[in-house]
């Protein structure tokens, strides 16, 4: 077999170059700008950081009416950052948690027991992903304010599931459909019950899968400030992403970017860290398909 010509090797590196600095330009951006002061900011070079301090991620754990330079001496400006922080920690972790159990109880019945109908009640599942959640906006409001649970953390609880619970379904279901049957069988013979040989058979294979659904779950969650801004309105009630929302920006800039650092870059490694496994997880789980 003839090796390919130099020139396509040079392209396709040159592809990957662009692909990669196209994805990593934004967060290297951010990053930058959270390590400098008002005055470099103004003044210095605007991809390049020259004099680098973390006063701004400092400034964002400031006690509460505690001054923060010229904006805060003038201003009196306090964000209750580390408030933010916890909730987004509780709920977050929280809601994924919520979305793989429920997500590997649902995919476990749909493709391991097939009841009758099953390829059309995950197609019927997965179609909900498609529904735009800005347009479940109202009814859901009617929903919740009728549950008392307006202006209370625990509702991103309940909506945050929903959001990534479809696709978590379909892959797993998917997976657990073709994973092959005889190891679990021979448990069951064994005399292992059908939970048990799930919980030491099953879900052990399924680590790759999970890992998937997990990240996936994650992203889709953390991207989201819409739903936390229209159903949380208290400030010390809000996630990072909804409270960065409700900041000065005009005034604050490199703080809020300090504060977008601090929620992005932890999922970021994250997702870089379990990227082999959300590759394989996603791969194993689309050799059945729809």
């Amino acid at each position: 077999m003839n090796p390919r010509p130099w020139w396509r090797r040079a392209g396709h590196a040159g592809l990957l170059l662009v692909a990669t600095v196209y994805c990593v330009f934004p967060i290297y951006f951010m990053f930058v700008q959270s390590l400098k002061t008002a005055q470099e900011d103004v003044f210095g070079n605007p991809f390049i950081v020259t004099n680098p301090t973390l006063e701004n991620f400092e400034e964002l754990f400031e006690r509460k009416g505690q001054p923060r330079n010229f904006v805060g001496r003038a201003l009196r400006r306090d964000y209750p950052f580390f408030v933010w922080l916890e909730n987004t920690i509780v709920i977050f972790g929280g809601s994924v948690a919520i979305t793989l159990a429920a997500g590997v109880a649902a995919a476990y019945a749909l493709g391991r027991l097939q009841p009758p109908g099953f390829r059309w009640w995950r197609r019927a599942i997965f179609a909900t992903y498609v529904v735009p959640h800005t347009i479940l906006f109202v009814p859901l409001y009617q929903v919740i304010i009728r549950l008392g649970l307006d202006d209370n953390p625990v509702v991103l609880l309940l909506v945050y599931p929903t959001m990534a619970l479809p696709f978590c379904v379909w892959i797993l279901s998917a997976y657990f459909q073709n994973l092959p049957r005889e190891i679990e069988e021979s448990a069951l013979v064994e005399g292992a019950s059908r939970a048990a040989a799930f919980y030491r058979i099953v879900l052990p294979m399924s680590r790759p899968v999970l890992i998937a659904a997990g990240i996936f779950a994650l992203g889709t969650i953390a991207s989201d400030f819409m739903i936390a801004s229209v159903f949380l309105l208290s400030e010390h009630n809000q996630t990072i992403p909804a409270g960065l929302a409700t900041m000065e920006v005009a005034l604050d800039e490199l703080l809020a970017v300090a504060g977008i650092n601090l929620m992005a870059i932890p999922v970021v490694l994250l997702c870089a860290v379990f990227a082999r496994g959300y590759v394989r997880g996603l791969t194993a789980a689309m050799i059945e398909g729809a």
